[in-house]
């Protein structure tokens, strides 16, 4: 998938689907499947190192997934989120700070919000660097938010989503993710833009969907209650781990099969573990 594809899924019918990539092995199992794009988002940080909130999240930390993520992905569609303060700091710092993340494999970067750093999105557009924007509950706000909340249910809050998103627009980005918005906005918003919308949280009258991909395979234990689970994945691994402890306590594992001499010096050649 390419950035002028996103084009397409404004006509009747069509639909894009992304979810989020945060290492290697997930990312190989997403570039194997029907979905269209994916996202190395700053939600890495409380995925997949436990953290509290989504500001510990340095360009560092997210280069490095974003290089195994790209190594992983095929012919799917990178995105990378830029971290908190990264694109805040002026124009200078975020210009490095995109291009460490595009060098690692990004090739797109997603910021959040617009208001006050419309020269940093004119500046990426402007350099060749497809921008995806990202509004309504932006958690790189959570503290001014006042938590993860709905956004845009009075009069006030839907008004500035639309204006921002059609500022957004306006500066050249490809698309833009709505979170946690009431539905009919997002409907409004998505009619009234150019450009795809992906929304997450935010009712089906969108152009796309995004999840991420712990919540929908259900191994992530903190998942908000609008993800549909596709599959109980924490049971199963649970299981798997259950059976490999038993098999081991009882002596069943490894068994004749598991260590013969040829078999083992084959597989031992391009498989080092530990």
């Amino acid at each position: 998938m390419r950035i002028k594809d996103f084009y397409s899924y404004r006509k009747p019918g069509r639909r894009v689907s992304m979810v989020t990539a945060y290492d290697y092995t997930m990312a190989s199992l997403a570039a194997a499947s029907g979905v269209d794009a994916l996202l190395v988002g700053d939600s890495l940080a409380m995925v997949m190192h436990g953290m509290e909130n989504t500001l510990t999240a340095s360009v560092g930390m997210m280069s490095l997934h974003t290089a195994a993520v790209a190594r992983a992905a095929g012919g799917k569609l990178v995105i990378t989120d830029m971290p908190f303060l990264s694109f805040r700091k002026g124009v200078g710092p975020a210009m490095d700070a995109a291009e460490e993340l595009m060098k690692a494999g990004a090739q797109a970067l997603k910021l959040e919000g617009v208001d006050g750093h419309e020269d940093v999105i004119e500046r990426l557009t402007g350099s060749g660097i497809p921008v995806m924007g990202h509004l309504g509950l932006t958690p790189q706000y959570v503290h001014g938010l006042g938590g993860y909340r709905v956004q845009g249910r009075d009069a006030a809050g839907a008004a500035q989503i639309k204006r921002q998103a059609l500022r957004l627009q306006e500066l050249g980005c490809f698309a833009l993710v709505l979170e946690c918005v009431p539905a009919e906005l997002a409907r409004e918003v998505t009619g009234t833009l150019r450009v795809p919308v992906i929304g997450i949280g935010a009712g089906p009258h969108t152009d796309g969907q995004v999840l991420v991909l712990q919540d929908l395979l259900g191994l992530y234990d903190k998942a908000p209650s609008f993800v549909r689970k596709y599959m109980d994945g924490r049971a199963a691994v649970t299981a798997a781990l259950n059976a490999f402890d038993s098999e081991v306590k009882s002596g069943a594992f490894p068994g004749k099969d598991d260590h013969e001499n040829d078999k083992r010096d084959k597989e031992l050649a391009g498989a080092a573990r530990l």
